[in-house]
C-alpha cells in the first residue's frame, strides 16, 4: 500500500531539516514549523542556497520542542546553539559574521517562506523516485534527498507521484491519512539541487544530465503537457482552509 514514509521540517528555510513521525497543517496548507523562519539581507533578499552557495556550509541541529538551533561551519569545532524566539540579535550577528554581510531572520509563523506562495502546503515525492534519481550521477541518496529538500517521501513505485497533477488548471485530489491535499504541478528545479549539500561544489552538468535521464524514464501515463522542460521533479500541493489543525503522520496510508 502506499504511504507516507518520511515528514522533513525544515525550520530555516535553506539550512538543514530534521525528520519528524507527525505534523499539524496551518490554515494556509503548510506544515506548522516548516520554513517557519527565512534569512535575509538589509534589501530584503533572502540568503538561501539559489544565491549563495556558502549555506550549504552551514550544519544546523534543530530541537523542536526547546525550540533551538545549534549551528557550526562544516568541518568545525565550533558549535553555537540559539533559541529561535529569544536569541535572535545573537543569532543574526553570528549569521552575519560567517555571510560577511549584515542579515535578519524573519518568522510567518502562518505560511512559513515556501518558493511557491500559490501553493505552499508541502512538496510529495516517493521515497523510490529520490532512489532512482541519486542512481543517476551516481551519488547516495541521503545526498540526493538533501539536495531536492521535499517536505513529504511517500513509499511507492518510482514517479507514482505524477499521477497527482493533471492539465493546467486542474487540481487532482488525494488523501494523506484523513488529509485532503490538491495536487498541483511538477515543481521546476532550481539550482540547488546541482550542488552538493553538504560543500556547495557544483556537480558537473547535473542539470544537462538530469534532463537527459528524465526524459528516458518519462512514464508513459504522466501528463507530458505539464513539462515545458524535464527539469522538474516532485509535486506541489495546496489543501483547503478547513484542513487547518489535521496531523499526517509516518504510516498514514495515501489514497486518490
Amino acid at each position: 500500500m502506499v504511504h507516507l514514509a518520511k515528514i522533513l521540517i525544515y525550520p530555516i528555510k535553506s539550512l538543514d531539516g530534521v525528520a519528524v513521525t507527525k505534523a499539524t497543517l496551518l490554515t494556509s496548507g503548510a506544515l506548522k514549523g516548516d520554513r517557519e523562519f527565512a534569512i535575509i539581507d538589509y534589501q530584503g533578499q533572502f540568503v538561501n542556497g539559489k544565491r549563495f552557495p556558502a549555506i550549504h556550509k552551514l550544519r544546523a541541529n534543530f530541537d523542536l520542542e526547546q525550540r533551538t538551533v545549534s549551528l557550526q561551519v562544516q568541518d568545525a569545532s565550533e558549535s553555537l546553539s540559539f533559541r529561535l524566539d529569544g536569541d535572535r540579535t545573537p543569532l543574526e550577528s553570528w549569521l552575519g559574521r560567517y555571510f560577511g554581510f549584515p542579515v535578519k531572520l524573519i518568522q510567518n509563523p502562518e505560511m512559513g517562506f515556501p518558493d511557491d506562495t500559490e501553493s505552499p502546503a508541502p512538496t510529495i515525492i516517493s521515497t523510490e523516485t529520490v532512489e532512482a534519481v541519486a542512481a543517476w550521477f551516481p551519488v547516495s541518496v541521503e545526498n540526493m534527498r538533501s539536495r531536492l529538500r521535499t517536505t513529504l517521501e511517500i513509499a511507492a513505485e518510482p514517479f507514482w507521484e505524477e499521477q497527482l497533477f493533471s492539465t493546467a488548471g486542474n487540481l487532482v485530489p488525494f488523501h494523506i491519512g484523513a488529509v485532503q491535499f490538491l495536487g498541483v504541478n511538477p515543481c521546476q528545479r532550481c539550482i540547488v539541487p546541482t550542488r552538493d549539500p553538504l560543500t556547495g561544489e557544483p556537480y558537473p552538468d547535473f542539470q544537462k544530465m538530469f534532463v537527459e535521464h528524465r526524459k528516458a524514464t518519462f512514464p508513459t501515463w504522466a501528463e507530458a503537457s505539464r513539462f515545458n522542460h524535464y527539469y522538474r521533479l516532485a509535486v506541489n500541493t495546496r489543501t483547503h482552509p478547513s484542513e487547518a489543525g489535521k496531523t499526517i503522520q509516518v504510516g498514514d496510508l495515501i489514497t486518490l
